[in-house]
């Protein structure tokens, strides 16, 4: 089996304050490109359509463009740039560091689920 598929024509996109997903489905693979604009924040963003206090996806990501801050539940943060690859489980805010818009590759499963309202 091979399958394949253009970012440039997603299967969904998925529209919130500051931000948008773009997400191609494939067997076995939720692939979502992910932009946030400068002031984007999970917490404020995000959380009034999933209706939950913290982020509940895990993530795999490459920053391709901008600056993005994750602090996980426990207190725990890092900041993620250009070019680097993280893992991100469940429980954290995230947001835009500085003016440059954040564009992210997230390979996760999880990526279905994001900015998804809660049933």
């Amino acid at each position: 089996m091979i399958e394949v598929k253009s970012v440039d024509k997603p299967d969904e996109r998925r529209d919130f304050p500051k931000g948008h997903l773009e997400l191609c489905e494939l067997t076995g693979l939720s692939f979502g490109v992910a932009t946030f604009e400068s002031g984007w924040r999970w917490s404020e963003s995000v959380k009034p359509i999933a209706g939950t206090d913290s982020c509940e996806v895990h993530h795999n990501g490459f920053v391709v463009q901008g600056t993005i801050r994750i602090r996980m539940d426990d207190g725990t943060e890092a900041e993620i740039g250009p070019g680097e690859v993280f893992v991100c489980t469940p429980g954290h805010d995230a947001w835009v560091v500085g003016d440059e818009q954040v564009i992210l590759y997230d390979f996760a499963g999880g990526a279905s689920e994001y900015a998804k309202a809660s049933a």
